[in-house]
């Protein structure tokens, strides 16, 4: 008879149980995993007809709004503005005034006139350098100033009489700054820029082409100011000007001629 060994038994009923146990593992987790997967296939298809929803209402909505009714084929009224607001009338028919743009003008009359089927009320102003008519509406009547009173001038003529503020930079640079302040239609600002552009004696010699428009333009505003303001002739305020800005015209066309002379005869 052969001998049992009871280790032996032992080994073998407990691998076929560890075998057992170990299968019904993996298929609970494959289950599982199955299971995950059904259920993130399911939530995607939920979102995807959802988004499909809401794209289909979108689409609706647009043609809808495309449509038109049958009761809606009539063209909306549109309705014209036959007359423009107006304002409060701050200057009077034959008021001097100042248009920053064009410089000192007067006020010939108030006309109502017809623009683009629109009755709006305008000033004429006339600009005697320019030789024209302005047409303004009474409505942007706040771009116009009245003309400076005479402390204003006597100011304006202490600031002439300083020493000018050249800077050191480009000269495009500077010229937008002195346009700007020219523009600007103020009298201080205007008497700045004749200050600083003013070259005394050496005027038509020292100065460019440029330079001199400038500086002609700030004089001849600043100069229709001052004559209108100090109710004297042009001459009389051109004198006393060029009194405070040290200019002798006369001394610089004889000094012009003098060198024009002395050229000719180096050449023949």
């Amino acid at each position: 008879m052969r001998k049992i060994n009871l280790k032996n038994i032992l080994k073998k009923t407990f691998k076929t149980k560890s075998k057992k146990t170990k299968t019904i593992k993996v298929k609970k987790k494959t289950s599982k995993k199955i299971n995950k997967k059904l259920n993130i296939k399911k939530s995607k298809n939920k979102k995807v007809v959802k988004i499909k929803k809401i794209v289909s209402i979108k689409k609706e909505e647009k043609i809808n709004n495309l449509r038109i009714s049958r009761n809606n084929d009539q063209k909306p009224e549109i309705k014209k503005i036959k007359k423009q607001e107006t304002e409060k009338k701050e200057y009077k028919i034959k008021d001097y005034v100042v248009y920053p743009k064009h410089g000192v003008g007067q006020i010939l009359s108030v006309n109502n006139k017809t623009v683009g089927g629109i009755d709006v009320q305008c000033y004429d102003i006339k600009f005697e350098k320019d030789k024209a008519i302005g047409l303004l509406p009474v409505n942007k009547q706040s771009h116009l100033r009245p003309l400076a009173t005479i402390n204003q001038v006597n100011k304006s003529m202490l600031i002439l009489k300083t020493k000018p503020k050249i800077r050191r930079s480009m000269w495009s640079r500077r010229a937008q700054e002195y346009e700007q302040k020219i523009t600007s239609g103020k009298i201080y600002e205007l008497a700045e820029v004749v200050r600083d552009l003013n070259k005394g004696d050496g005027l038509l010699v020292d100065q460019s082409y440029s330079e001199r428009q400038l500086f002609e333009k700030a004089y001849d505003r600043i100069l229709s100011e001052f004559q209108i303001v100090m109710k004297l002739s042009l001459e009389d305020t051109q004198k006393k000007l060029n009194k405070i800005l040290k200019r002798n015209l006369e001394a610089e066309i004889v000094k012009v001629e003098n060198k024009t002379i002395q050229t000719t005869e180096v050449v023949e």
